[in-house]
């Protein structure tokens, strides 16, 4: 098993998107009512970035449940889980560490497709896992206020609980809704960071403004006697 700090190679994401469609089996298996779960890479990319960006810590018993949705997998053995569950982890990492260190340079994994050697982007996987992120801890989300709630409109446009509508108008107003995205994901992680440490700080110990009394040193009361004769107990 590779660092799990790692960056992942254009093969690793390829194999992590392989196996996230193909761990559904059978072609045939009725789906009807069930919950997919995260379909390929750049679903996974979006979930993971909502999940290291949101207002608490989430485990991997947590997100895991959300990646499988209905279709649990029955791992071949400990070495393939090992393997898929490392990529997880290098490829979320991977996203904290862009976040964290260069967010400028963050940009989500969408698709693009071929039309009439026209290329166009996709957004809708990413926005879906995004929002399967935030669905996690809903209420403690929208307590971000509108500082939270105005930059995952950009995002929720293009999901499904919004009836898509990101997609309505003309082909400059939906590229311009689309570069919305990579903006409005930073600004959210930049804000519940800046929530976290204003909390770390108010949590931090109370130091003594003057030296503290030894147990074989006088009382500070006056009494003369030693501090553990008197108001240590």
């Amino acid at each position: 098993m590779k660092d799990l700090l790692t960056p992942m190679s254009e093969d690793e994401f390829d194999r992590l998107d392989e196996f996230l469609l193909a761990r559904f089996g059978d072609e045939d298996e009725d789906m009807v009512g069930k919950d997919e779960g995260v379909l390929d890479i750049s679903e996974l990319d979006g979930f993971f970035t909502a999940v290291v960006s949101g207002p608490v810590a989430v485990m991997p018993s947590q997100w895991l449940p959300v990646v499988w949705g209905d279709f649990q997998l029955v791992w071949k053995n400990t070495a393939e889980f090992e393997e898929i569950f490392s990529l997880f982890v290098r490829h979320m990492n991977g996203i904290i560490a862009e976040l964290m260190d260069e967010p400028e340079q963050f940009e989500p994994f969408f698709m693009e497709s071929e039309f009439e050697g026209r290329t166009s982007t996709i957004v809708d996987e990413w926005c879906e896992g995004y929002a399967r992120g935030v669905k996690l801890n809903p209420e403690l989300w929208l307590s971000g206020g509108k500082e939270v709630t105005e930059p995952l409109l950009a995002i929720f446009a293009f999901t499904e609980d919004a009836d898509w509508l990101g997609h309505e108008g003309s082909d400059e107003e939906v590229v311009e809704r689309q570069q919305a995205i990579a903006p409005s994901a930073r600004a959210i992680h930049a804000y519940w960071q800046a929530r976290m440490m204003e909390l770390e700080m108010s949590m931090e110990p109370i130091r003594r403004s003057e030296p503290r009394v030894g147990r074989n040193d006088p009382c500070p009361c006056g009494s003369g006697k030693k501090y553990k004769k008197c108001c240590l107990n």
